[in-house]
């Protein structure tokens, strides 16, 4: 949350975050919608934030963008698995971070391309 800030895009509205620590919260929360995208923690145990992803992408339809932190660049083939559209590895790097984060809420038109 402190990598991404509020604004990130003056065509987005200000970022909202919601909090929280398990599994089945974090799988209520998109189940109940108004949720338009999920950083989970690759890491985090028990559940890890790919296997959530993964049940996530099986069971909410439709299911938000979901972005994964990973513990390093070569797990990238684990957050494939898990369907997950974006991965960023730790430690976390704010640009590529928001880069990822404005690719998987703008819509193509607004997004600039990579330099």
């Amino acid at each position: 949350m402190a990598a991404l800030g509020t604004t990130l895009h003056p065509d987005l509205p200000p970022l909202e975050y919601v909090e929280v620590a398990t599994a089945p919260v974090v799988i209520a929360n998109l189940d109940a919608g108004g949720i338009d995208l999920a950083i989970l923690d690759g890491e985090t145990a028990p559940a890890g934030g790919l296997g959530i992803a993964r049940q996530l992408k099986d069971e909410i339809d439709p299911c938000p963008p979901i972005m994964v932190l990973i513990g390093r660049a070569d797990d990238a083939w684990l957050a494939s698995w898990s369907r997950a559209e974006a991965a960023v590895p730790h430690p976390v790097d704010p640009m590529r971070l928001g880069r990822e984060v404005l690719r998987l809420l703008l819509p193509p038109a607004q997004q600039r391309p990579a330099t």
